[in-house]
């Protein structure tokens, strides 16, 4: 009897012990939150401060538990599951943890189960063709206002986008008390928002759902600039002006206001892909046919001071990938492979890049345009022209329709409790005719910002300058140090650090002359 009560009075002790330590490793963590180091979410705060009794209760017969809810049915499970279950659930997200005992969670492990898991391969395609895409034709410009160190930032930037695309997904991640990495966020937004908790829990998600708006439509314009520029410059015996191209071509683009999903603009985007990689492969031969003229004493060091600014937009922009990162690492068979996929495709694209720009620079020398295929001779101008809009055309639709998802989940549906305006879809999940009306005003915008402002190259070095630095450079090495801050090495605070300061330079300085350029080429109607 005396063995049985020292036995009991010992287990309440620690028991005791136990909730006092949790309490003050909560506050503990609570104070350094407040202080700016490793903020995290009220979710996240809970989680890791009751992460100790949810171990201790596991080992002392959560299994056993689990067991008995089973043959007692679904509502007592449901009843019993509670807070606890919910919460490791939670806490272990990557699925190692001790199965939820709820129907609703169980028909939520059912869906992940089905989801289509993509391989590191299909990862890669997917990468590739966002930053190996239609806008590596403005590279040469680049070559033209940079001459050596704009190859260099061509290599430079491949570095910088492959590292902070890795420490994005890293911030993705959270340790157990196991040591074991585990997914904590989902997306950009979750992780913008993880760094501005506790005092601001939303502003980072707005931030970045600004930043992509604005990169998205800027996408969506540049699309149109480059056909209507295309299109001139292969028929200019034509009576048609740039313009007027750029107004045939939003006609043709009308239809994506329609548009539900992506189901049926997917099955053109490998061969569509493909035919980019074909008339790069053209332009090249092209190139290496003049190799004999080769102009390797334009080539040099000098840059210009004015107009660099604007190569590095450029080159920053034709990098971008960040936005979808995380969805692409979380839908991937091995998430694992994904460094080895980010480092083999930048490779790549550094390789490729480097030598398109260089190559075909090298061809036209100071007589390199804004958009390299108007060099061309007539005769293959034309034909590869076509294909170029054609893949312009059939590449509008993705970044149209990701910027009416987020601005259509941003102000019109419930979200988070709250919606700015009415939903754009009725009870049966028809689009309304005035959501319908918002659509195709985005279209209209885009046609006039392209009308207006008909200037690819410039366009391109600012929208790279003002988002694609901030989505690949600045955002990615803050939250980094924000979130994960007491884990990095010296070398990691080094990286991220030189990488915050460099990107901000380089942003502010190509929205400045990109602005000048603009402001300038509108005011002297100047044409590319």
């Amino acid at each position: 009897m005396a063995t049985l009560i020292r036995s009991k009075i010992s287990n309440k002790l620690s028991n005791a012990a136990t909730s006092v330590s949790n309490k003050s490793q909560a506050k503990v963590s609570g104070m350094f939150a407040r202080m700016g180091f490793q903020a995290a979410t009220d979710e996240e705060g809970l989680g890791f401060a009751a992460c100790d009794d949810l171990d201790y209760d596991h080992r002392q017969g959560m299994q056993m538990d689990i067991l008995a809810t089973d043959e007692m049915g679904g509502e007592g499970s449901g009843e019993i599951g509670g807070e606890g279950f919910e919460g490791d659930s939670h806490y272990q997200r990557d699925g190692t943890g001790p199965p939820p005992s709820g129907s609703k969670a169980s028909g939520l492990g059912g869906e992940e189960e089905k989801s289509p898991k993509i391989t590191v391969w299909e990862a890669g395609w997917n990468v590739t063709n966002a930053i190996q895409g239609m806008f590596v034709l403005g590279l040469p410009y680049a070559i033209l206002h940079g001459g050596y160190l704009g190859l260099f930032l061509i290599i430079f930037a491949a570095v910088v986008c492959c590292y902070t695309g890795k420490i994005l997904i890293a911030c993705l991640y959270e340790e157990d008390e196991d040591g074991q990495l585990v997914r904590v966020r989902d997306s950009y937004v979750d992780i913008a928002n993880a760094c501005c908790a506790p005092r601001f829990p939303s502003l980072g998600g707005h931030i970045v759902n600004v930043a992509q708006i604005i990169e998205l439509v800027m996408t969506c314009i540049l699309y149109v600039v480059v056909s209507g520029n295309l299109m001139y410059n292969s028929f200019p015996n034509m009576p048609i002006s740039q313009k007027s191209w750029a107004i045939i071509a939003t006609i043709a683009l009308l239809p994506c206001a329609f548009l539900k999903n992506l189901k049926s603009v997917s099955k053109f985007s490998l061969l569509c892909t493909m035919a980019h990689f074909v008339i790069n492969i053209l332009v090249i031969a092209y190139c290496l046919s003049r190799a004999r003229d080769w102009a390797w004493d334009k080539v040099k060091f000098y840059i210009d001071v004015k107009k660099f600014p604007i190569s590095i937009g450029i080159i920053v922009f034709s990098y971008t990938s960040q936005i979808f990162l995380p969805s692409l690492e979380g839908n991937m068979q091995k998430p694992n492979e994904f460094h080895c996929m980010m480092n083999w495709t930048h490779i790549a694209a550094c390789i490729l890049k480097g030598l398109f720009a260089l190559v075909a620079y090298l061809t036209w020398a100071d007589a390199t345009k804004e958009v390299i295929t108007d060099n061309l001779p007539s005769t293959i101008r034309a034909v590869v022209n076509l294909f170029l809009v054609a893949k312009a055309l059939l590449s509008y639709p993705l970044p149209f329709f990701a910027a009416v998802e987020v601005l259509e989940k941003s102000f019109f549906s419930e979200e988070g409790g709250r919606m700015s305006f009415p939903s754009c879809y009725g009870g049966d999940g028809r689009l309304k005719s005035w959501g319908l009306s918002l659509r195709c005003a985005l279209v209209v915008f885009t046609l006039l910002m392209a009308i207006y402002v008909p200037h690819f190259a410039l366009l391109m070095g600012l929208t790279g300058s003002l988002t694609g630095a901030g989505l690949c450079f600045l955002l990615p090495s803050l939250f980094h140090l924000r979130l994960l801050w007491r884990k990095l090495l010296w070398h990691h605070v080094f990286f991220d650090v030189a990488i915050f300061v460099i990107g901000g330079i380089c942003s502010i300085s190509g929205f400045i002359h990109s602005m000048e350029g603009l402001i300038e080429a509108y005011k002297y109607n100047l044409h590319d």
